[in-house]
Formats: C-alpha cells, sequence, structure tokens
C-alpha cells in the first residue's frame, strides 16, 4: 500500500504519507495510541474504527458526502445571487473572481484545513458562477441560443455521473500510469492556454483566443472538458485513498473542498464550448 500512494500526485495524500502496512500508517498508530489510551487492552476493531492516531473521528465516506453538500448547497445558492445582481452591479463577477481565487489558493496551500475558509470558497465560487453564467447567457441570447445554462448545468452532472461509473467499476483505473498521462496533458493544456490567453488580448478568434479558431478552437474546448472530467477521477481516487489511510474527519473539508474545485472548471469549461458552439450556429 505504500507504494501505491506514494503514485498519488494529490498534495492532501503526501502530505500524509509515511511508512504504511495493512490499513495505513494512520490506522497503526491509531490502534496503538487506542490500545494505550484503552490500559493496554486492544479493544474492539468496531470501536477502533472510529478513532484516528490524535483521538479524534476517522475520515468516513459519508463525512465526504455531507461536507460536499454543504458547499455544493452554499455555491448553489450564490449562483443565484451572483445571476440576479450581476446586472445591476457588473462588479460582482470581479468580486467572485478575485474572491475565489484568493480562498482557493489560500485553502490550496494551507497546512491545516479549516472550514471557514472552505465554505467562504464556495460563497465566492458561487458568485463567480452566477455572474459569469448570466453573461455567457447574454451573449447566446444574442444569436437566438437559448438553454446555454441549463445545458452546462446537465453536461457538469452528466459528466460527474459518467465519471463516477468508470472509476466505480474499475473501467478506468487510476494507477500511476493515468496521473503520468494525466499531468502531461495538463502542463500541455495550460501552456496552450496561457498562449491562447495573450492571444485573446490581440483580437485572435474573436477574442476568445484559440479557443474561437474554427474546428481546432473548438477541439481544444472539448480537451479541456475531457480533462477537466478526468481530473473528478483524482478526486475520487483521493476520497478513496484518504479513508483508506485513516485520516481525520477534518479531512473530508478538504477532500470535499478539491472535489468542488474541479466541478467548477469542469462546469466553465462546458459553459465556454457551448459558448462558441452557439455563437458558431
Amino acid at each position: 500500500m505504500a507504494s501505491r500512494f506514494s503514485q498519488t500526485a494529490n498534495p492532501i495524500l503526501k502530505r500524509y504519507e509515511g511508512p504504511a502496512k495493512g490499513n495505513g500508517f494512520a490506522y497503526v498508530e491509531g490502534q496503538s495510541a487506542y490500545t494505550q489510551a484503552a490500559g493496554g487492552s486492544a479493544g474492539t476493531q468496531a470501536e477502533f474504527d472510529t478513532i484516528t492516531a490524535g483521538g479524534g473521528a476517522r475520515l468516513t465516506f459519508a463525512d465526504v458526502v455531507v461536507k460536499s453538500t454543504i458547499l455544493f448547497v452554499v455555491t448553489v445558492v450564490m449562483a443565484f445571487v451572483g445571476w440576479a445582481l450581476v446586472p445591476s452591479m457588473p462588479a460582482v463577477l470581479w468580486i467572485g473572481l478575485i474572491g475565489s481565487l484568493a480562498f482557493g489558493l489560500t485553502n490550496a496551500f494551507k497546512k491545516v484545513v479549516s472550514p471557514i475558509l472552505v465554505v467562504l470558497y464556495a460563497t465566492f465560487a458561487g458568485l463567480l458562477l452566477g455572474s459569469i453564467s448570466w453573461a455567457y447567457d447574454q451573449m447566446a441570447l444574442a444569436s437566438n441560443y437559448q438553454g446555454l445554462v441549463s445545458q452546462a448545468i446537465i453536461g457538469t452532472l452528466t459528466a460527474f455521473g459518467v465519471m463516477l461509473f468508470l472509476y466505480g467499476t474499475g473501467i478506468v483505473k487510476v494507477n500511476g500510469k493515468f496521473i503520468r498521462i494525466f499531468m502531461a496533458a495538463m502542463i500541455s493544456y495550460f501552456i496552450i492556454a496561457m498562449a491562447s490567453l495573450v492571444g485573446a488580448l490581440f483580437g485572435v478568434g474573436g477574442g476568445w483566443g484559440f479557443y474561437g479558431v474554427g474546428v481546432w478552437g473548438l477541439l481544444l474546448c472539448a480537451a479541456g472538458v475531457l480533462l477537466a472530467s478526468f481530473a473528478l477521477m483524482l478526486d475520487f481516487e483521493a476520497i478513496k485513498q484518504g479513508i483508506s489511510m485513516g485520516l481525520p474527519e477534518r479531512e473530508s473539508w478538504r477532500l470535499s473542498f478539491g472535489l468542488l474545485v474541479t466541478l467548477v472548471w469542469l462546469y466553465l469549461e462546458i459553459l465556454r464550448f457551448l459558448s462558441i458552439l452557439s455563437g458558431r450556429d
């Protein structure tokens, strides 16, 4: 299991890597601590299954589901707020963008997870999604294209379901080879995206950069959607490994944060793809 964990590129799990055997190093250390606290008695397996090395509750799948649901609800509610405010307050889009970037980076590099900061990320990400969705919707309506945002939402949920199915059934396995290929593709896509941003400043692709250059632009958009979709599998694997490693329950906030970041990225990629497609129509 130690070799398996060493393959992960997820910074959340790397922070907890160490000599792992059986159920993981946190599990072993926690069992030792629990034994000492019990006065030398190992206790029952069921009792230990809820204890971490630090004496707190161990991470469970239910913890991740609950925290993810909370963040999802906050994001959706704030998206409605952003949608309602941006027509009269265009600055809401920039507030959402700056806030989500600031709290996103803070949570990504913060050593000790902070539930408040994670919720604040969801709050500003919701503002960003709502306001930018309204802007994209207006552009689509100008091209007589209706239902853009609803299609993007359906596309995001569909992609999530498909990736969860492929991961859960083992059709696609998240191993060292998968991570190496994914990271190579991500680096390439990032370089192209940065070059596209520079091009957009000079009017390339009608302001869309490389994304607005004919069929190649649509293929680039499709690549972004695929990358964001497959990134979900890394989140699923992180959750699975985190539970197996016996991480403390508070880490459910960090794992849920990572999942939300990927979903936000996926939705924006799909939204851009559909928007460019609507303009071509």
